[in-house]
């Protein structure tokens, strides 16, 4: 799941950890927290049989964050995050599964909204975000702590 995190050159810079002890503490604060949930999408089996990838790599994987919230008469909203899909992977349609398998996941916990945040840069994710319904409604800000 690192390894998709750092292949790309936006985030190359900030994913990086010599030991992955800075990653495995995260894994288990999510892993803990029912709020939180990291997918992590391994290739079919078939895939895998064939040798086109190996049973045990990970070729998709996001993050959500289901958040509790006043608005929106008290509603929850699904927060989707650190969407990767192995350059392989790319092109097949796996992403977009991942994804409309992440928003029926929303509704089931009972989310009312998804969000999430795309670099300014990445115009094939904006496209992507898109064809599969979601706009872009507001204007994203962050500041670095």
């Amino acid at each position: 799941m690192v390894r998709l995190l750092a292949d790309d050159p936006i985030a190359t810079a900030r994913e990086s950890a010599p030991d992955g002890a800075e990653y495995a503490a995260a894994f288990a604060e999510i892993t803990a927290d029912p709020r939180q949930l990291l997918v992590a999408l391994l290739p079919p089996s078939p895939a895998a049989a064939t040798g086109e990838a190996e049973a045990d790599e990970v070729v998709g994987t996001l993050q959500l964050s289901f958040v509790a919230g006043l608005s929106r008469r008290g509603a929850t909203r699904m927060i989707i995050e650190a969407v990767r899909i192995a350059p392989a992977a790319r092109g097949t349609g796996v992403g977009s599964e991942l994804i409309r398998w992440a928003l029926e996941h929303g509704r089931e916990r009972g989310a009312v909204l998804a969000q999430l945040t795309t670099d300014q840069r990445r115009e094939d994710a904006h496209r992507f975000y898109r064809r599969l319904g979601f706009e872009g409604t507001h204007l994203g800000m962050k500041l670095s702590l």
